[in-house]
């Protein structure tokens, strides 16, 4: 059963890695750029370093090269994961704002780096760094120690701090990545506690489970760090499906109205979506707000009470308020459009006979767009439906 777990941990590894590789290849563009996220894009890199050189493939490979080269690469990757401890204070503290605790992780990690290389130095000659099923830590068991503090100070700190902030947040997306990063952080505290009981007490039930606690530790930071990626494909893909819905409304009433679009329209709805005319993160608030504007110019084209006419055909039939209006704006406002292309004349003021209704209203005045946007969707799957039409069709 051990060598069956171990086994699996190992098997983890290389997925693990490339895991870490691509979330923190994704997020460099963004996490360089912010502060905030900054800290926590380095620990996930230098996390991703000092897994893939604990790699078995990698370590056989320097063991295979001399004690010298396996030397260094065991020294290298155990000052790249201190850094990461360092790397992930410095993130809780960016994260939290605690100006005395982002100073207090760079010190800890400088001087722990340090402290390290002067215990390697004055070991006796060794090899890779381990610590031995039997036998004495090698190359010491204070530089272990040492590694050992490094890793459970800055883990517990993290898992504490991640754990509180999670809950007091109200951005669903951070919340999210320090609850994924916080339990990430646990397993790998669990990992170098393992480790302490091996050093102080030569207690190694714990050891088989060591490679999974690590791999599912890296799959968890590198999900922590791709939460924002994944919040933006979730709100990109919701944009993109509402512009596609409004774009047979929006075609038409720009088509009456073409002054009131920013930019000339593409030759159609999939080249709307592919190739943008304004950044794609403002495509449905331009559509939504061009939208509109072509409905209250062309309800200089709707005879007074011809709205609630409208609405009076759909009544009691077992449809809701809101599609019910919609439905009656959608053949209100392909009447109003045809006589707009028709040259008709237009009425002004307050003898326009088109009320707008609440959703676009309260938007106009500044409430919410997500709302406007609904209802605008609703407009134009009755403004496309022929069933629809004749239901609401003003005698």
């Amino acid at each position: 059963m051990a060598a069956d777990l171990t086994d699996f941990g190992n098997w983890l590894a290389v997925p693990s890695v490339v895991c870490l590789w691509l979330a923190v290849l994704l997020r460099a563009p963004g996490a360089l750029r912010s502060p905030q996220q900054r800290g926590l894009w380095l620990a996930v890199a230098t996390a991703a370093a000092a897994m893939t050189l604990n790699l078995p493939e990698v370590v056989t490979y320097a063991m295979t090269r001399g004690v010298a080269y396996a030397h260094t690469i065991g020294l290298v990757r155990n000052l790249i994961g201190v850094l990461s401890a360092g790397a992930v204070l410095y993130f809780v503290a960016a994260t939290t704002r605690g100006r005395r605790l982002q100073l207090a992780s760079c010190a800890a990690t400088v001087a722990w780096l340090s402290t390290l290389v002067a215990l390697d130095a004055a070991a006796p000659g060794h090899g890779t760094h381990t610590m031995p099923p039997v036998g004495d830590p090698v190359p010491s068991l204070a530089y272990w120690l040492v590694l050992i503090s490094a890793h459970v100070i800055a883990n517990t700190v993290c898992v504490s701090l991640c754990w509180r902030y999670s809950r007091r947040t109200e951005s669903r997306g951070l919340a999210a990545g320090l609850r994924l990063f916080g339990l990430g952080t646990a397993l790998a505290g669990l990992f170098w506690l393992a480790y302490l009981l091996k050093a102080l007490f030569a207690s190694t039930w714990a050891m088989p489970a060591l490679p999974l606690l690590m791999n599912l530790h890296g799959l968890l930071r590198a999900a922590a760090i791709l939460v924002p990626t994944l919040f933006t494909l979730r709100r990109t893909s919701a944009d993109i499906a509402t512009a596609w819905r409004l774009w047979p409304l929006w075609r038409d009433l720009v088509e009456a109205v073409p002054h009131v679009a920013l930019n000339k329209p593409r030759s159609g709805r999939v080249m709307e979506l592919l190739w943008p005319p304004v950044p794609r993160n403002l495509l449905v608030y331009r559509k939504v707000i061009e939208t509109r504007d072509a409905i209250l110019i062309l309800g200089e084209y709707v005879g007074p009470g011809a709205l609630e006419q409208a609405r009076g055909h759909v009544a009691g039939r077992g449809i809701p308020e809101q599609r019910r209006t919609a439905a009656a704006l959608a053949r209100v406002l392909k009447d109003a459009r045809r006589a707009k292309l028709a040259g008709l004349p237009g009425q002004t003021g307050e003898a326009a006979g088109l009320e707008l209704p609440a959703a676009i209203q309260s938007s106009n005045e500044g409430g919410d767009l997500a709302d406007e946007a609904r209802f605008l969707v609703d407009v134009a799957e009755a403004y496309t439906s022929p069933a629809t039409t004749e239901e609401v069709k003003v005698p």
